[in-house]
């Protein structure tokens, strides 16, 4: 190792202390960050669709990911691949904001393809499964074909009709 220590969680984990941007992105210590979302919260279904909303709004997709990986992780195993699709869905939103194109189109695709299987085309908890997808598709679509990186929050979805 260099001789510089990793940063450690209460229980020892390794944790970056690094600020963040609103995408995720590490930022040069001492900079003032976007506050991350706490990890591990359990949420009802309808407080993760909101607070997920309310991330994806501000711009912020990778910190809904974050929302629906807790909700992926907490709930149910039957609603797995919905959440972790979801989730999907919003961190290649936020790749595709990077400019990564390839990484986001992947992600945006594996995304829908699970909210649409998982659920067999009907709509839970009020999510859009179809408009989710179609929107997903499409963006994916784009950034491959060489559109610049995307405005998160121009492309926020709608999450629920």
């Amino acid at each position: 190792m260099s001789g510089v220590e990793r940063d450690r969680d209460g229980a020892g984990r390794a944790r970056s202390a690094r600020p963040r941007d609103g995408l995720g992105r590490p930022l040069p210590y001492g900079v003032a960050g976007v506050a991350r979302q706490p990890e591990g919260v359990v949420r009802t279904p309808g407080r993760t669709v909101a607070e997920a909303q309310r991330l994806l709004d501000a711009g912020m997709p990778f910190h809904a990911h974050e929302v629906f990986e807790d909700a992926w992780k907490s709930g149910p195993a039957a609603e797995r691949e919905l959440w972790r699709g979801l989730a999907q869905l919003a961190v290649g939103l936020t790749h595709a904001a990077r400019g990564n194109a390839t990484g986001g189109a992947r992600l945006l695709r594996r995304g829908a393809g699970r909210i649409t299987g998982e659920s067999g085309g009907a709509d839970r908890y009020g999510i859009d499964t179809a408009g989710l997808s179609g929107w997903a598709r499409a963006l994916a679509d784009r950034v491959e074909g060489g559109a610049a990186p995307v405005d998160p929050v121009a492309e926020a979805p709608r999450l629920t009709r």
